[in-house]
């Protein structure tokens, strides 16, 4: 079930609609992005993670990012995304990033998201 959901949070976040994915998040909710970009860091409950972290990514995106998934793996809570995703962002620059997201769902919510990905490419690509 988690992997299901997993998956369809982002089939639907690749057409744009994020709805299932904050309808999905936990109230403390704990997302990180790794590294020291601009979106880098921990964000703590769903209001952070909505006006914080998915309000700044979806200012520097022109186009919704469109995944390809290549595997879920899952383990007790924990489901492991590993995708590729392509979008273009305001910069006009390809923002065709390499993904892995290890995500703990419990109840059928999102407690946690951990987004391995390449940070110098949000750099260049998002903040150039």
């Amino acid at each position: 079930m988690s992997k299901q959901l997993l998956e369809h949070v982002y089939r639907e976040a690749s057409r744009g609609n994020t709805q299932p994915l904050l309808d999905a998040l936990a109230e403390d909710v704990q997302w990180t992005i790794i590294g020291s970009t601009e979106l880098s860091g921990v964000y703590r409950g769903k209001h952070e993670v909505t006006s914080g972290l998915l309000a700044r990514l979806r200012a520097r995106l022109a186009t919704p990012v469109a995944f390809t998934f290549e595997r879920f793996i899952a383990d007790g809570e924990y489901v492991v995304m590993q995708a590729r995703g392509q979008a273009t962002a305001v910069t006009g620059l390809a923002y065709d990033n390499t993904y892995c997201i290890v995500a703990r769902i419990v109840d059928s919510q999102i407690r946690e998201m951990t987004d391995y990905i390449d940070t110098e490419l949000i750099t260049r690509a998002l903040f150039a």
